[in-house]
């Protein structure tokens, strides 16, 4: 597993801010996505490119456009629709699917509960973004689920990731997949309930709101 920890002023700024308890959730969203761009530079650095002959209002030249098939940008529900809007800023040209999964309270195990996604992903570049890896269970999942339909490569985009759920995802993702890990910044560790210490909390909570 390759892991990328993005290291720059301007996210370490902006998520303090996006840690503390006291910011309303419009600022958080726009944290979110703000931070979100700026890990897209990093995550996005290996994306495959192709020429493409252009015309300047000077002269012909041969520029870069991102290779075919496009990328794919999949957001786990609910909390990853909240890292959309960046990524798509950044890769306007993508497609998007969706991937419902959440986690039992009670056991902790992954449930499936909704998938908007092609059947056949072969060649295609898979940008998974959930704002927290805590377990890592929701992460090791969806990571098969893509690679089992053809995904060439998978990108996980996180804010925050815990020790934990980093150690699960390299002991237990089938080693044949290509995938990597991009965050924003590793925790400490998880509590007794599975939250990222020190964290910001539920992310999908502070975004929308709780759901009852």
């Amino acid at each position: 597993m390759e892991l990328h920890v993005v290291s720059h002023p301007l996210v370490d700024h902006k998520l303090t801010v996006l840690r503390d308890k006291n910011t309303p959730s419009a600022t958080f969203r726009e944290l979110v996505t703000e931070i979100v761009m700026l890990e897209a530079y990093e995550a996005t650095r290996d994306i495959l490119v192709e020429d493409k002959p252009i015309e300047t209002p000077v002269a012909p030249m041969v520029g870069k456009q991102l290779a075919a098939p496009r990328p794919i940008i999949v957001p786990i529900l609910r909390a990853g629709l909240g890292m959309l809007d960046g990524m798509a800023k950044m890769i306007p040209t993508a497609e998007v699917g969706f991937l419902g999964m959440k986690r039992d309270e009670e056991t902790l195990n992954i449930i499936t509960y909704a998938n908007r996604l092609p059947d056949n992903l072969s060649g295609r570049h898979v940008f998974l973004v959930d704002p927290m890896l805590a377990t890592g269970g929701t992460m090791i999942d969806a990571i098969h689920y893509l690679a089992e339909r053809g995904a060439r490569e998978i990108t996980c985009i996180d804010i925050l990731a815990a020790p934990e759920g980093l150690k699960r995802l390299e002991q237990e993702v089938d080693p044949s997949i290509n995938f990597k890990v991009v965050v924003a910044a590793v925790d400490d560790h998880l509590n007794e309930k599975a939250y990222i210490v020190p964290g910001l909390g539920d992310a999908g909570d502070r975004l929308y709101g709780v759901v009852d």
